[in-house]
């Protein structure tokens, strides 16, 4: 099994880190720092907890004054890259409030060497006006970091993040910093610019549609991004998504293989899905195929999810094969519960054939 996450924080980690603060702080209390953070509890926190655990401790063992504190991480903080050092923009986020534009400097400034995206949100709800005027700016940086930092920081949905209601609400304030990233040459910008359109797509479908309509075929950096952002839109069949995609009703295309086996499964186990398909004479056809899987869930409840099996365009008169192993085994996102599960082919959005298997207790 992979080892947690939250398990890169350890003694020998938070030590080789105090070193980097002592060069720079002679009288800095590594015992103090270390021990502090490995206090009590310490083994029971998940990885967030543990971030904002290292934060506090260095808010104990740096000098008082925020501004003091602040500058020696600055001063290391070219030594200290990676998902790891993310407390440096976690110590902004919990010591800095009152201090708007050195901690905003300084959330730009460690956003290159982890990421700050956690620590812009307390800002967007101490003052949305005034950090969206800012990340907006962002959305012109030189540095692919900072400009992610514009987009990724104000997703309405950010997981693992502070939520920030007004965004949710109203995504009005976004649409200009997507609108600078809309054809950035990173495509590491583009997949923020994109996981945001996703996210402003499943409260306000009818602005997506209408940036779809607006921006779609200008730009091929451009179409990569709406064809990301509008996933979550595909996947609900969205009729004008979908022809804008090209994935139109397939009239004409016939399923002759639809296998579901075992039809009893163990818990943990897992079925093959066996999938074909005859595609009619005349033109060719654009075609996504998904496996859906409607869950037994406790209380009676269900619920659906869809796992894409293919997407390409199909020559007229051809066939198209596939299959898939699912497995049954628990997640720590999904859990299963024994019962009937409907499994169906999905063609372009359209429950195309269906079968029905039992998870055995």
């Amino acid at each position: 099994m992979a080892e947690a996450l939250k398990e890169m924080y350890h003694e020998a980690f938070l030590r080789d880190f105090a070193r980097k603060i002592t060069k720079r702080l002679p009288s800095f209390d590594e015992e103090k720092f270390v021990g502090l953070a490995l206090g009590p509890g310490w083994e029971s926190l998940e990885l967030k907890g543990r971030m904002r655990r290292i934060t506090e401790s260095l808010g104990a063992t740096l000098p008082p004054a925020y501004e003091q504190a602040l500058d020696v991480l600055e001063d290391i903080a070219d030594e200290c890259r990676g998902f790891p050092y993310m407390f440096f923009p976690d110590f902004v986020e919990r010591y800095g409030l009152d201090q708007w534009d050195r901690s905003v400097d300084a959330l730009e400034k460690f956003t290159p060497m982890s990421s700050s995206e956690f620590g812009v949100r307390p800002f967007l709800l101490k003052d949305l006006d005034r950090m969206m005027d800012r990340m907006l700016r962002w959305a012109s940086h030189p540095d692919e970091h900072v400009r992610r930092l514009a987009s990724e920081g104000c997703r309405p949905r950010l997981p693992w993040a502070m939520g920030v209601p007004a965004l949710k609400r109203d995504p009005s304030p976004i649409w200009p910093i997507l609108e600078r990233l809309k054809a950035d040459p990173s495509e590491y910008v583009r997949r923020s610019a994109a996981n945001n359109l996703n996210d402003i797509s499943k409260d306000h479908p009818e602005q997506v549609v209408e940036r779809l309509i607006r921006w779609q075929g200008r730009d091929e950096r451009t179409d990569w991004i709406l064809r990301h952002g509008c996933r979550g839109l595909i996947r609900a069949a969205h009729p004008e998504v979908m022809a804008r995609f090209g994935l139109l009703p397939a009239a004409g295309v016939q399923v002759d293989e639809w296998k579901v086996s075992p039809l009893e499964i163990p818990r943990g186990g897992s079925a093959e899905v066996a999938y074909g398909l005859k595609v009619p004479e005349g033109e060719a056809v654009k075609l996504r195929l998904e496996l859906a899987v409607t869950f037994p869930r406790p209380g009676g409840k269900r619920y659906r999810k869809l796992f894409k099996l293919s997407e390409k365009v199909a020559a007229p008169g051809s066939e198209v094969r596939g299959s898939r192993r699912h497995s049954f085994a628990d997640l720590s996102t999904r859990l299963h519960y024994p019962g009937v599960h409907h499994l169906a082919l999905i063609v372009n959005g359209q429950e195309a054939a269906s079968a029905e298997a039992v998870l055995l207790p």
